[in-house]
């Protein structure tokens, strides 16, 4: 999507006109980034590790996340 290289601040401004949300594991965000003036609903999965079968399991609440939480939230689904 020519979006390799850019760094975490441009790429959540270049990404909030064409997606409805940014899911991540970098539990850091928020504090690394000014997410409130981001109009992007951004939802941290908070795992054991990045590893499929330990983010597996948190699919489900991050699903209803998706689903209820708004744009400008960030949003953290842990097991």
């Amino acid at each position: 999507m020519g979006r390799r290289g850019i760094k975490n601040g441009a790429l959540l401004v270049r990404a909030a006109p064409e997606f409805g949300a940014f899911v991540t594991v970098d539990r850091s965000l928020r504090y690394q980034q000014d997410t409130p003036v981001v109009d992007l609903l951004i939802v941290v999965l908070r795992a054991k590790s990045n590893r499929l079968e330990h983010l597996l399991p948190l699919l489900p609440a991050a699903n209803e996340v998706l689903r209820t939480a708004r744009n400008g939230e960030v949003i953290e689904v842990s097991a």
